[in-house]
């Protein structure tokens, strides 16, 4: 028989494409994943990674073993809930994925709230994107993540995937405080036309939403520094270098030189959970919700 941990290691290779991402999923280091494939090669006496450059990639048979242990999975996990249902209470493991302001402004009061609540419970956060969090969702990956969309580019979402709605997360223009437009109590859309912009990557949801913004408003956006995180795009706002639309979640006091002018009409975030709906009475599910909604209202 084999090995479920094995075969669960496997299954985070074939979703994330890397012994990497699959032991940054599992909690793991990427020597545990790659010994866990190694026995699971020895116990099958089949070949499921070969090397390609720096990486790997899954052979035609560990594509087919991963298929199988995907359904497995789904099974096992519908026995835990199961059993946790007859416990009547939060155990076993949580993996709670999160988008980055998310994991910063809303869930270490949650997680804190979940730990002195819920002590048999170990809950693990994995910091994701929300389109790669919505997909460890439905690929069974991760438990519950928190997301956010716009309402001009709204988050894709499978079928069998349920959502708690929490609310909007306004965002503000940021410029530097010598900025002509720093003298305006609001700022229509229209006046950001002609600025230079710091942003987040293209095919990050928050990017996708200043190009389309713009280009709505009649102009193609000049996004002349692209970077992963909010605070470097403050910091290259403060240096008088461009412009940024930042939301207010996690976002910690602006430095000196620095203010913040609200858009009209105004930009916001919807921010939600997503969870499988097969999974909605387990406790440690229902737990989750509520610590991560009173959390959500407590600081809005």
């Amino acid at each position: 028989m084999m090995d479920l941990g094995r075969l669960r290691a496997l299954h985070a290779v074939a979703v994330h494409g890397s012994v990497g991402g699959a032991a940054a999923a599992l909690g793991f280091t990427p020597s545990a994943v790659s010994q866990q494939i190694a026995k699971l090669e020895r116990e099958t006496r089949t070949v499921l990674l070969e090397k390609q450059g720096r990486g790997v990639v899954l052979t035609d048979a560990a594509r087919t073993l991963a298929d199988t242990a995907r359904e497995v999975l789904a099974l096992v996990e519908q026995a835990e809930v199961t059993l946790e249902r007859q416990r009547g209470r939060a155990v076993g493991r949580l993996l709670v994925a999160a988008f980055p302001t998310g994991a910063r402004g809303v869930l270490p009061g949650a997680l804190a709230a979940l730990r002195q609540d819920c002590p048999d419970l170990d809950v693990r956060l994995l910091e994701s994107d929300p389109y790669q969090a919505a997909e460890l969702v439905a690929r069974g990956e991760v438990d519950l993540a928190l997301v956010q969309d716009w309402p001009t580019v709204p988050l894709p979402v499978q079928d069998g995937l349920s959502r708690l709605d929490l609310g909007n997360d306004p965002v503000d223009l940021l410029l530097p405080a010598e900025h002509p437009l720093a003298a305006l109590a609001v700022v229509p859309v229209q006046r950001l036309l002609g600025q230079r912009w710091t942003s987040v990557p293209p095919g990050n949801i928050c990017h996708d939403w200043l190009v389309r913004t713009l280009r709505e408003a009649g102009e193609e956006p000049d996004v002349v520094y692209q970077v992963g995180e909010f605070e470097t795009q403050i910091a290259l706002v403060r240096a008088g270098l461009g412009l940024g639309l930042v939301p207010r979640l996690g976002r910690g006091p602006l430095p000196p030189g620095v203010v913040a002018r609200p858009v009209v009409p105004e930009p916001a975030r919807r921010v939600f959970v997503l969870w499988r709906t097969r999974t909605s009475r387990r406790p440690a599910v229902a737990a989750a919700l509520a610590a991560v909604r009173a959390q959500w209202d407590a600081t809005h």
